[in-house]
C-alpha cells in the first residue's frame, strides 16, 4: 500500500477515494492525526497530513517516529513525502517540482531513531543512498506519462525551524553543496529506512531562500500561498499516475 506524507499546502489528497479515517496509537505517542484510507485509481493509498489537519504542528514538534510507525502499521509498504521547499539554485523558481536524491541533515534534538533504549542494540543502517531509487525511478516515470516537468535530483538541506534561515545560512548552504532546503526531511527519510519502508519525496519549491532572487531583502509570503495552490495540483496528478503504474516493492 502506498503511503503519501502531505506537507504545507497538501493536508488533504482531494483525488483519494476516502474508504474510512483511523486513529493510531504507536508505542511513540501519537501521529499528527488519524489516518486517511482510500484509493486513487483502484489502488490503497493511506494519507497523513504531517502538520496536522489544521496544520498546527511545527517541523520541530512533529511526532515523526510516531507517523512513520502507524503507516507501517496500518500496511504501507512504501512512503512518497511531499514538502514545500525553498530554491538556493537561480534555475528552480517557485512552482518548480524536485525530486531530490540526497539529503543534509543540520536538525537537532529530534527523536531521530526506533532504536534508542539501553535495552536496545546498536543499529546502523546504511544511509548513503537516503531516497529508494526504484520508487524514484517510478515518481520521475509518473511525472513524464502525466506530462508534469520535474527535476531530476537535488541535494535537500533539512534546517531545525520553525524559522525560516538567514542570508548567511543559506550561502553555507550553497557552499554545503545543497540545493534546496526544507524542515521536515529528516528524521523522517532515516526512520522510513530503519523500517524497511522504501521512501522518496516530491518537493515542491514555493519560494527561493534567504538572499536570493526576490527573497533578498526578505520572503515574499503573499506569493507562496498562490504558487502552492497551482503546483499542489501538479503533484496530485504525478501521484494520480503512480497509482497507474505496477508496484516497485
Amino acid at each position: 500500500m502506498l503511503a503519501i506524507i502531505g506537507g504545507s499546502g497538501l493536508t488533504q489528497l482531494a483525488n483519494l477515494d476516502i474508504s474510512h479515517r483511523e486513529v493510531v496509537r504507536t508505542p511513540y505517542g501519537e501521529p499528527s492525526g488519524p489516518l486517511t484510507l482510500g484509493r486513487i485509481c483502484e489502488r490503497p493509498v493511506v494519507f497523513l497530513a504531517r502538520h496536522g489537519y489544521g496544520h498546527t504542528i511545527p517541523p520541530h514538534r512533529v511526532n515523526y517516529r510516531a507517523n512513520l510507525w502507524a503507516l507501517k502499521q496500518a500496511g504501507a509498504t512504501m512512503v512518497v513525502s511531499v514538502a514545500s521547499v525553498g530554491s538556493i539554485r537561480a534555475d528552480l523558481g517557485p512552482g518548480v517540482l524536485v525530486i531530490p536524491d540526497q539529503i543534509i541533515d543540520y536538525t537537532w534534538g529530534r527523536k531521530s531513531t526506533f532504536h534508542d533504549t539501553e535495552e536496545d542494540q546498536v543499529v546502523h543502517i546504511d544511509f548513503t543512498e537516503p531516497y529508494d531509487a526504484a520508487l524514484r525511478q517510478s515518481l520521475l516515470n509518473a511525472a513524464k506519462e502525466s506530462g508534469e516537468e520535474v527535476h531530476d535530483g537535488g541535494v535537500y538541506a533539512a534546517t531545525q525551524g520553525p524559522r525560516l534561515e538567514t542570508a548567511a545560512e543559506v550561502n553555507r548552504l550553497e557552499r554545503d553543496g545543497a540545493d534546496v532546503v526544507g524542515m521536515t526531511g529528516m528524521p523522517e527519510a532515516a526512520l522510513a529506512r530503519e523500517l524497511d519502508l522504501p521512501y522518496a519525496a516530491i518537493n515542491v519549491v514555493a519560494n527561493f531562500a534567504a538572499g536570493r532572487a526576490d527573497s533578498a531583502h526578505g520572503i515574499q509570503f503573499s506569493e507562496i500561498e498562490p504558487t502552492l495552490r497551482h503546483a499542489m495540483g501538479r503533484v496530485r496528478r504525478v501521484i494520480t499516475q503512480l497509482c497507474y503504474l505496477p508496484e516497485t516493492h
